[in-house]
């Protein structure tokens, strides 16, 4: 187990987003060091995009980027994930995802992954 415990934790960044702003989501991101796996290989801008519905309703205080406070929203949206090496990597990551994304709340998670 000792060369497991010396390799920085990974973590997965999925995230959702508009169509017309997956691009520079996934460029902000990458320039934040996510999707890059270690190793030789140096595989860099690794992740997986499926499209499929997001659903909504802004809030009666909501300033929507889609839509109108008060409404129910359907989106054609894109689920992105991506591999992050350490902690400081995912934080910056999901920093420049706040940035980068259209919406008020950026819908996205962080899952510590386990190495086997």
């Amino acid at each position: 187990m000792g060369a497991l415990a010396s390799r920085p934790t990974r973590y997965a960044l999925v995230f959702h987003a508009p169509l017309s702003a997956v691009e520079g989501c996934k460029t902000a991101i990458f320039a934040a060091g996510a999707g890059r796996y270690p190793g030789p290989a140096n595989y860099t801008e690794c992740c997986f995009t499926v499209v499929g519905t997001g659903q909504f309703r802004p809030g009666d205080a909501a300033n929507p980027h889609i839509g109108h406070a008060g409404v129910l929203e359907h989106v054609e949206e894109a689920r992105v994930e991506a591999l992050c090496v350490g902690k400081d990597v995912v934080r910056r990551a999901v920093e420049a995802l706040k940035k980068a994304h259209p919406y008020e709340e950026p819908s996205y998670s962080v899952y510590k992954k386990e190495e086997l």
